[in-house]
């Protein structure tokens, strides 16, 4: 019959895809997954756009060539479902870096999705010169979850902007300039915020960030200092330590360096002191216990204010707490947020004082779009789902799973050089081996996420030479799920030490 005919030309065809991609190869791999991806009931709609290759045409001819994508053959998405994402040809793909750390309650949540069409049918926009019921419900909602004094909000659409804002209320609050930022850290692309960002990737040889100065970043992984104790997460550095309960030299070395910094490259008032309080862009980075309380301490002794960069580590990611600076045991004086405050609806706010708030009303400034009617409805929306569902809980449950089950592949692998993270804030570095701590080349990387990519998973890639897995999904992944991407995981490392293997030969 017909039907077995196209069954039988299909498994030929498939059989000899594989064997011309068999002999394209110079090593022939032992390994092979039985890694099996968690069930999904969701069935996306039939893809009817484009073809893949009018698709690549056009983004070579009419979008930036700055917007770079992922993998040797960019994905073409078609829709997403919760942590699950599909291709044009319906493929499903397990998303651990969630549209760049953003889509915090899952991809087209049910919920946030039915408000948003409902504010869509009701108002889209007014601009802030009129009151509207969305500002005022969101920044009630909002502010409640800050403790005092960060009871102020002003909205903005995006976290470069957001930050861009912070610099400015920092320096006209306290009529000083000078801010300091940590090495390795993204604030932003503005050319006002790319004098934070300390990421060599993103500077461009143009004149940026006038009175901008960066520090050392305490680092306990790859920094000077270090130890087994240093850090607030389930899994440590394999550097061992003779620190005793309570005390960390690593930490109390590192703030000698701050201190220096103050000391010599900044007058003796300064503006303010921003920080993630994990770096994200740089791959999870995490600093001593204690660090940072002490830091703000010397700041604000410099009359500076200090700013905490909660683009990523905010709104329940770290697990323990809502906000990622909680987790230092700090209160700052401007925090700025994005990304998940809008699970991928451009939107962002700072968060501050009425006293900080007070100095930018002393002139005109407005925003024409932060504060709309939508973005307030969505960022509700977000803010619910996130009670709802139990997503804080479940980011400090399965995140912490997730690190311990990485860490064994540490454990198993020299080129894992370190695990690091808090709560479903994770970041895998890798290394040519663990003694020197020289970065996996680029390249290597790339394979590694190429396979995983093959296989069913998607994952974030950062660092300051793109040696660092960014493992940041979804708020809503399961045990089931991290049981799959570990597993698929392992078996990239696998594929990648049988290539060197075989260069060896």
């Amino acid at each position: 019959c017909s039907l077995c005919v196209n069954k039988l030309i299909e498994k030929l065809f498939q059989m000899c895809t594989f064997i011309i991609v068999f002999r394209q190869q110079k090593w022939k791999s032992s390994v092979s997954t039985k890694a099996k991806m968690p069930p999904c009931n969701f069935v996306p709609e039939k893809y009817k756009s484009h073809s893949y290759e009018r698709m690549q045409k056009i983004r070579e001819q009419n979008i930036s060539p700055s917007l770079r994508t992922f993998y040797k053959k960019p994905l073409l998405l078609h829709q997403g479902h919760m942590q699950w994402l599909f291709d044009y040809e319906g493929r499903r793909y397990l998303d651990l870096f969630a549209g760049i750390v953003t889509v915090g309650v899952g991809h087209c949540h049910p919920k946030v999705t039915m408000a948003t069409q409902k504010q869509l049918a009701r108002l889209w926009h007014t601009s802030s010169i009129y009151m509207h019921p969305s500002i005022q419900e969101y920044a009630e909602k909002l502010t409640s979850l800050f403790p005092d004094p960060l009871k102020v909000v002003y909205l903005t659409n995006s976290g470069s902007e957001a930050n861009d804002l912070a610099m400015f209320m920092a320096r006209l609050y306290t009529r000083n300039f000078d801010i300091i930022s940590f090495r390795g850290a993204y604030h932003g692309g503005s050319p006002y915020t790319l004098g934070l960002t300390s990421v060599g990737l993103y500077k461009h040889g143009v004149a940026n960030g006038f009175g901008c100065l960066t520090t050392m970043l305490p680092d306990v992984f790859r920094g000077p200092w270090g130890g087994s104790h240093c850090r607030d997460s389930p899994v440590q550095t394999v550097r061992k330590c003779t620190c005793s309960e309570g005390i960390c030299h690593a930490k109390d070395q590192y703030i000698e360096q701050f201190k220096d910094t103050l000391n010599t490259s900044v007058s003796k008032t300064i503006a303010g002191f921003i920080t993630e309080p994990i770096q994200g862009v740089n791959g999870a980075v995490q600093y001593p216990r204690g660090f940072l309380k002490e830091a703000y301490q010397l700041v604000r002794e410099r009359q500076g204010v200090c700013i905490s960069d909660e683009v990523q580590t905010g709104f329940g990611r770290t697990g323990s707490h809502f906000w990622g600076f909680q987790t230092h045991g700090v209160v700052p004086d401007i925090v700025t947020l994005a990304k998940g405050i809008g699970n991928g609806f451009p939107m962002a706010a700072v968060v501050t004082t009425k006293e900080i708030a007070s100095s930018l009303a002393q002139n005109l400034h407005i925003n024409t779009f932060g504060g709309n009617p939508l973005a307030c409805t969505v960022g509700a929306a977000v803010l619910d789902a996130i009670e709802e569902d139990g997503l804080q809980k479940n980011s400090e449950d399965v995140g912490t799973y997730m690190l311990l089950e990485l860490a064994k592949l540490r454990d198993k692998f020299k080129i894992v050089g370190d695990v690091r993270g808090k709560g479903l804030m994770i970041g895998v570095e890798m290394v040519t081996d663990k003694d020197h701590r020289h970065p996996l080349p680029a390249e290597e990387v790339g394979q590694i996420l190429e396979d995983c990519k093959d296989m069913g998973v998607l994952i974030g890639r950062g660092g300051l030479y793109s040696q660092t897995f960014r493992f940041k999904p979804p708020m809503c992944i399961t045990k089931k799920d991290v049981d799959f991407a570990v597993e698929v995981f392992d078996t990239a490392l696998q594929r990648h030490m049988e290539r060197a293997a075989a260069k060896q030969t």
